[in-house]
């Protein structure tokens, strides 16, 4: 640990190794060292001539980083993408002619960034993968276990604990559509040149227009993409970022709308997020037990929300073929949007995989919502006995209201069915009433709607996913 100058929480705390190495030094310049290989490789067996040995002392050197003396170049050139170009011309003299031929920065700079940020989406994807089959195992434990439902955060009509976690997987099945979607179609720069007209690779192939469309697709091909992107000026368009942004945005909304749903249900008593042994709630109520890891997704959550209209404004500003006010914008931007989104997923997981349901006071909280939900049958039931609807209607108001009142008054029981039976102008008895109030009357078709969303939509899904990545650790 530097405790001397900043380090950002992200590596120190909250995201996990593979994501951090993928967006290190290493691996962001061991890939223009790579690319630039791939470029002389293309270009060679185009006829260009580029000796073997050239390509030879390339290969040795990928990932062989003379620091040092690439923060030296970079003090002299002030261009980071010169300053490697030279430290790797030192490393493999025999290719230092020919390293970034035709190329401009955007060569390396922007097709890495498009093979980092598709690499970085199938990390994200494993791990929502990995988050759908903790929630599975959940809703079918949980499937028939009656529960209250809530809209405008008031109770409402049951639902089950089971189905509740449907709703949270089906966001996290529209995520992975779209990262899907986006890994499947993520183009490549490709070779395009200074401004995109690909004129200086014309030049090195003395016009042949032939060999410079073959170059770029076989360089594309040969970095694992099936196309680049037909039309770029220096860059490629920054409405790319703004998609990739849009996916990681979407992941935080899903993630940050269940940890809410965990907060509030754990503030109601009725569900608990995982808490260790050991774990310390509050330094100063030692009887705390805090929802910590779902006020962690929200607060990164926040944080990925704020920066998604960030791509879009970048690119709104990248005036004819490029600007450069863009750069430093997203050196910032784009490893921090999967940094965090990779943080909220690992909390998610660790949270789903956890959740501790409490039955006894979710069973309480219907108990005392419940007598008003049965009201409608119990109209039903009454006029079936003899009543008159008007006049049961206006018995059941009554009493719903006096009831409802000693409770939030005098922190009384729900005694609506004891007021109603001892009510000369109501036909039902106490017993009936009871029975009208069996919770499984209330939750539909939700244990089987939770099969057959497991069944039929979650189990396909998870047949053909990645396997499973293992959980990484929740640091404070």
């Amino acid at each position: 640990m530097n405790r001397d100058g900043y380090t950002s929480p992200l590596s120190e705390r909250y995201a996990s190794p593979a994501m951090l190495a993928l967006w290190s030094p290493n691996r962001r310049y061991g890939l223009w060292r790579r690319l630039w290989l791939t470029l002389a490789e293309e270009q060679q067996k185009l006829g260009v001539p580029i000796t073997d040995e050239a390509l030879a002392q390339m290969r040795e050197q990928l990932d062989d980083i003379d620091y040092d003396a690439v923060a030296t170049y970079e003090r002299r050139f002030r261009h980071d993408v010169m300053a490697h170009v030279h430290a790797f011309g030192d490393a493999a003299p025999a290719a230092r002619g020919i390293i970034h031929l035709g190329a401009t920065s955007a060569f390396v700079a922007d097709n890495a960034d498009l093979i980092l940020m598709r690499e970085a989406l199938g990390i994200v994807r494993a791990k929502l993968y990995d988050v759908l089959r903790a929630l599975a195992d959940f809703a079918r434990t949980w499937r028939d276990e009656a529960a209250l439902g809530y809209t405008h955060l008031q109770p409402a009509q049951l639902t089950t604990v089971g189905k509740r976690a449907t709703l949270w997987m089906q966001d996290v099945i529209l995520d992975l559509a779209d990262i899907e979607h986006r890994i499947a179609t993520m183009p490549l720069r490709g070779v395009k040149g200074t401004t995109g007209t690909q004129a200086s690779f014309l030049e090195l192939f003395q016009g042949n227009h032939a060999k410079v469309r073959e170059l770029d697709a076989n360089v594309t091909r040969a970095l694992g993409f099936e196309r680049s992107l037909p039309a770029t000026g220096q860059t490629y368009t920054r409405k790319l970022d703004a998609h990739v942004l849009d996916v990681l945005g979407g992941v935080a909304a899903t993630t940050s709308k269940f940890a809410s749903d965990v907060r509030m249900l754990q503030s109601f008593g009725e569900m608990s997020e995982p808490f260790e042994t050991g774990q310390v709630g509050s330094s100063a109520m030692a009887y705390k037990r805090n929802p910590m890891r779902s006020e962690r997704i929200n607060s990164l959550a926040r944080f990925i929300l704020s920066i998604v209209q960030n791509a879009n404004q970048n690119h709104a500003v990248q005036y004819f073929e490029r600007t450069l006010d863009d750069s430093a914008n997203r050196r910032l931007v784009i490893p921090d949007a999967f940094l965090t989104t990779d943080a909220i997923v690992i909390l998610m997981q660790n949270v789903a995989s956890g959740l501790e349901v409490h039955r006894a006071r979710i069973r309480q909280r219907i108990a005392d919502e419940l007598p008003f939900m049965a009201t409608e049958m119990m109209l039903v039931q009454a006029v079936r006995a003899g009543g008159d609807r008007q006049v049961v209607h206006e018995v059941i108001r009554r009493h719903s209201v006096a009831a409802s009142h000693v409770m939030k008054n005098d922190g009384a029981r729900n005694d609506l069915f004891e007021r109603l039976a001892g009510d000369p102008d109501f036909p039902i008895g106490l017993s009936e009433l009871r029975s009208l109030a069996d919770s499984s009357h209330f939750v539909g078709r939700a244990p089987q709607q939770v099969d057959e969303f497991l069944d039929d939509v979650v189990k396909p899904l998870l047949a053909s996913a990645p396997a499973p990545v293992g959980r990484d650790e929740v640091r404070v």
